[in-house]
Formats: C-alpha cells, structure tokens, sequence
C-alpha cells in the first residue's frame, strides 16, 4: 500500500500536513508520541475522507527508534511515497544555563532522526525512481540564533543537507524539499518555555502546509512560508 508517513503529526504543521494530505487521498501513517491523539486523528481522518490512516506512537528520540519505525512499515508492507519530516523541538535561553541533557536530546531528534529516516527511506523511492520528501526546517536556519544557539544550528543543518541531497536525487525522480517556516501558530513556544519572538504576521500551520504543497509540486529544494519570512531569509 501507498502512503505519506508524517512524524511530529500529532499536533501543529504535522497534524496540518495530515488533514490537508488525507483531503488529497494521501493515504497515511501518523508517527508521534501521543497515542491517544494519533488514534483519534486516524479515526477521524478515515471516517471522513474515505483513506486508510495508520499510527505508530514512538519517540524518535530512543535508541534505534528510526529502524523500529522503519521495519515496522515493511512488515506491513507499507511503501512510503511521501516522507514528512517534521518533529522536532526547540529551547531558549541562555546556552550556559540550559539543560544539556535537553540539548543533546533535541540535537538527537531534529537532526539525528530526521538523517536516519530520510536515509532508510530514500533507499526504497530511488528502487521505486520516484519519491517526496520533505524536511522541516526553519526561518532560524538563515543565521545565528543568540539564546535559540542549538535550535537554529540545528535547522541550519537540515536545511543544508535537504538542499544537498535535493540536487543528488533529481536524477532519480525525487523531491526533496526544506521547507522554512517562520513563527507559526503552534505549541512550539509553549513547549520551548517561551515566547514567540514576534506575534505580527505569525502564519496559521494550514498556511505553511499550502505554501509547502505549491513548493513541492514546482519541486524547489527550499521553501520559505511567508512573504515577510522570505524577505527576511535574503537580506
């Protein structure tokens, strides 16, 4: 069977990914920590349009999560046309005074995974010559982040290496694309301890997900969501 897997899809941009993709006859598998949120997500995404939705609740954080996740859509024979790779959390404040456990942990999760899934799962679209994938990054990636250190440099990374790895699969039919949302109107902040740094203009998750979609249909390697945001990338 076909399918989009999202991670981070139980909430924000990834839960945004899966109702505008399921509205598209994408047929999915949910991959997050939650797994109330995901049954019930499913759930709904299947009774009303129609799909097959699949979860696997799991953090990307534990050791070889990436390989339990991965075997785990072989078994059932689950053949990922579209990756969305977008968990991943972010901290602010002074780098000194932080929890190193947490940036290592965040490190691990926005980097680390996000290599090893795009990894096993390239392997299988270049056997297949087609595939999309889509990295989440962010507007953080442009520059140094003072007090968001390890969070920028991290989506600096992805952003680097989706654009990298975008030019060595068009031969092979795939998209791989970053996308770089700005301030969006999800639980990042909260879950950061935070503040959003600016409210103006703070794009709706259903706003980054059109945006991205128009991207990737015109196969661009980087995407940034928002017309102040894409200013801001290129001055």
């Amino acid at each position: 069977m076909k399918v989009t897997l999202i991670t981070g899809a139980s909430s924000g941009i990834g839960e945004a990914f899966a109702r505008r993709l399921a509205a598209e006859k994408h047929n999915l598998v949910l991959v997050a920590r939650s797994e109330n949120k995901l049954h019930m997500l499913c759930d709904e995404l299947m009774l009303k349009y129609g799909i097959t939705a699949h979860y696997i609740a799991i953090d990307l954080i534990d050791y070889e999560a990436d390989l339990r996740l991965f075997w785990e859509t072989e078994k059932h024979g689950m053949e990922v046309e579209w990756l969305i790779n977008n968990a991943g959390f972010g901290s602010m404040g002074d780098f000194a005074e932080l929890e190193l456990e947490t940036e290592l942990e965040m490190i691990n999760l926005n980097i680390m995974a996000l290599v090893a899934l795009t990894y096993r799962y390239l392997q299988k679209m270049r056997g297949r010559g087609k595939g999309t994938i889509i990295n989440v990054a962010s507007t953080a990636s442009f520059q140094p982040v003072p007090f968001m250190a390890t969070y920028a440099a991290t989506k600096a990374f992805v952003r680097s290496f989706s654009e990298a790895i975008a030019e060595e699969n068009r031969p092979f039919n795939i998209t791989v694309t970053a996308l770089c949302p700005g301030p969006t109107d999800t639980n990042f902040f909260n879950a950061a301890d935070a503040e959003p740094l600016q409210t103006k203009g703070m794009q709706t998750p259903e706003e980054v997900v059109e945006t991205a979609l128009k991207g990737v249909s015109r196969g661009k390697a980087q995407i940034v969501s928002g017309w102040t945001n894409y200013i801001g990338s290129v001055f």
